[in-house]
């Protein structure tokens, strides 16, 4: 029998119900706060594991001696678990469910800009460090600015969702049109 077989239908999906994994992201959230205390987020715990892959290369003194990095300092606590879950929960979610596939320049990428992996990579790099910078900016990402503080209904945590949305529309639509198929 394989381990495919024995699995959950739901989980060999690949895609989830959006209302059913925004009512889970919820359930997540109470838990979260009932057991450790903190909000949902991963920006913090990202910005302290960037500090301690940056020591070998710029030296310990380095990164100690900089003010951001001293303030987020790398530890092995909530945080760095969340971040590591979601890293290796997106992984078996795409194994499990069979769409799993590497690939250097999705389908979605090649018809719209060409299949030049470079000018790919380095407009994921450039959109990470833009993203990254917008999360610290911002001092919450997400999950922590948007999930975690409009659960708590603060009005920074909807002004983000609701800037987040009109960016990510703004966004689609100048860079894949108005023509674009809702089907991938």
């Amino acid at each position: 029998m394989s381990s495919t077989s024995s699995t959950p239908g739901f989980l060999r999906q690949s895609r989830w119900n959006p209302y059913v994994v925004g009512a889970a992201i919820g359930v997540l959230s109470w838990a979260v706060f009932a057991l450790v205390d903190k909000p949902l987020g991963v920006t913090t715990s990202l910005t302290g594991l960037a500090g301690a892959c940056a020591a070998p290369f710029i030296g310990a003194d380095t990164v100690a001696a900089n003010t951001y990095f001293k303030s987020h300092v790398f530890k092995w606590d909530y945080g760095m678990l969340f971040l590591g879950g979601i890293a290796l929960g997106g992984f078996l979610s795409a194994v499990v469910s069979g769409s799993f596939r590497a690939e250097t320049v999705p389908l979605v990428w090649r018809e719209r800009f060409g299949s030049s992996a470079p000018k790919r990579f380095a407009a994921a790099f450039l959109g990470g460090i833009l993203a990254m910078f917008g999360a610290r900016l911002a001092d919450g990402c997400t999950s922590g600015n948007g999930i975690s503080g409009s659960l708590q209904l603060a009005v920074g945590g909807w002004t983000f969702f609701l800037t987040l949305f009109a960016a990510g529309i703004v966004t689609s639509l100048v860079l894949f049109g108005s023509s674009r198929s809702a089907n991938p």
